[in-house]
């Protein structure tokens, strides 16, 4: 009884803080003719409670895709639907017609920020708690410590509740999939993802992962026995949830067309602003886009991703544990992030949670991690004036996670899993690694609490405007790379040690 009080407790907690941030500002508030990712959601829910849905894709005399064009699976755009609905039972003036675009008000702020927190409450946060709860090692109060980092985590927080948008939901179903996973439901897990894919593609950084995990699993179990019955399985289970999702646009296979080429827009290009990944980061020395077509860049994204994500999904794959599937989803959204094509500052969230799944087994790289991502979007976060709640969840998140999991206690060479370094490093003097790990957080956050405050109170050069996002975002490409780095390393050096597991409990 005691731990679901403190269960409670946490979970208020969490909610609190989010309701807290919805107070702020958010994305393009006040700025006409296209606002923001705010307005993008609200007309999405105009366009699909006042036009049949054949037409919710497509370019049309009453639904201009320039304008915040759905580009979003089916569950997205059924989501949309839904608040539309109520939306129009409490103001029908949010989502008229034409004659709503850019509607902004009290009443319509507070209605909006309350479909993000309902579909927390319903999706993601009982996700967290299962997970923490039944699928973490340790005592009850470090289980509940870690629940309440998991929830506390800023990035999140801040993209959902203050610039606007509705990750919580696919992220919610992505780890409702990693839940069932690890408790053996495997049927309920590749559900739960195909949802979480259907309501954003994006999820595809975690595709290869849950993939590798199940077929390496039916491999073990044998593909004449027990393994064929559960790939089986699987493969109907995946295919009914599709067809279910799908089903309103499979009458007319150009209309299904149209949606695929919506959310695929190969056509924007490499990146976007200033994302800290390997092809912005590069693009300060070599311009890329200048010197290579534009499916020359594709391409090379392509390989450079899969070449990156292939050892990580080789290793789960032979080897099938839900240690070495937590890591593959790190690995792969990382991947996936740095070298692929398209990406925006927010897909770090991706990348992101599957990391909160080790913050009890790595608790100090997961929180540096963690920093970092949320550190990466400031830009973002200046821009659309949330410096305030920026700083606080930041500063929170730190003190909390660093306190609750002890992790700067719990960080010998051997709770860092940094045995396989000395090898790699076998060429130099024996180091301290642990000593040093430590110091490069210690100057890590340094310099992240430096360039937030050089990026607020400074006024970059004219002949360069974009110094400071381009010093966060190539800082953040560094912090990315080497936590990419690090943890394909320990996925290959092999399952956590009971005793380590104890010492940490």
């Amino acid at each position: 009884m005691q731990t679901w009080t403190l269960v409670s407790i946490c979970v208020l907690l969490g909610v609190v803080t989010r309701w807290g941030v919805s107070l702020n500002s958010y994305s393009g508030a006040g700025k006409p003719p296209m606002f923001g990712d705010y307005e993008a959601q609200r007309h999405w829910q105009e366009v699909t409670s006042n036009l049949p849905l054949h037409e919710w894709y497509v370019n049309t005399t009453d639904n201009d895709l320039n304008y915040w064009g759905l580009d979003y699976p089916p569950l997205t755009a059924y989501h949309s639907w839904i608040c539309a609905y109520i939306a129009k039972i409490i103001n029908p003036e949010w989502v008229e017609l034409h004659r709503s675009r850019g509607y902004e008000s009290p009443a319509h702020k507070l209605f909006m920020r309350a479909t993000v927190l309902v579909a927390d409450l319903f999706i993601y946060i009982p996700a967290v708690v299962l997970y923490c709860l039944y699928l973490t090692d340790g005592s009850s109060k470090k289980k509940v410590s870690t629940m309440f980092c998991f929830l506390l985590y800023p990035g999140l927080t801040l993209i959902d509740y203050g610039h606007f948008q509705y990750n919580g939901v696919s992220l919610g179903f992505f780890l409702w999939g990693a839940v069932a996973l690890g408790l053996g439901w495997d049927s309920l897990g590749s559900m739960a993802f195909c949802l979480a894919l259907n309501y954003k593609q994006m999820e595809l950084y975690h595709a290869l992962p849950f993939f590798c995990y199940l077929l390496g699993k039916c491999i073990k179990l044998g593909l004449i026995g027990r393994g064929l019955f559960l790939l089986v399985r699987i493969a109907v289970t995946v295919l009914v949830t599709f067809a279910l999702c799908w089903l309103p646009f499979l009458s007319d296979p150009d209309q299904a067309l149209q949606v695929v080429r919506r959310i695929f827009p190969v056509a924007r290009g490499l990146f976007e602003d200033k994302v800290a990944n390997a092809w912005c980061s590069l693009n300060v020395l070599i311009k890329i886009r200048s010197i290579l077509s534009s499916d020359s860049q594709l391409y090379l994204s392509l390989a450079c991703t899969l070449l990156a994500v292939l050892p990580s999904s080789i290793r789960l794959l032979a080897r099938p544990t839900f240690w070495q599937f937590k890591l593959a989803l790190v690995n792969s959204s990382l991947a996936f992030f740095l070298f692929s094509y398209q990406v925006h500052e927010k897909s770090i969230l991706l990348a992101a949670l599957p990391a909160c799944l080790l913050l009890s087994d790595l608790p100090l790289t997961v929180i540096w991690f963690l920093q970092a991502s949320t550190f990466s979007m400031l830009p973002l976060f200046l821009k659309d004036g949330l410096l305030v709640p920026y700083i606080v969840t930041s500063l929170a998140f730190l003190f909390f996670s660093i306190y609750l999991l002890s992790a700067l206690e719990h960080c010998s060479e051997e709770e860092l899993r940094l045995g396989a370094y000395h090898k790699l490093l076998f060429c130099l003097p024996k180091m301290d690694l642990a000593c040093i790990v430590r110091w490069m957080f210690y100057i890590s956050t340094a310099a992240m609490a430096g360039l937030s405050i050089v990026s607020v109170v400074l006024v970059p050069p004219p002949h360069l405007p974009d110094l400071f996002p381009v010093l966060v975002s190539t800082t953040s490409f560094l912090h990315f790379l080497g936590t990419f780095i690090y943890f394909n390393i320990v996925q290959f050096s092999g399952s956590p040690s009971r005793r380590n597991q104890k010492k940490n409990n």
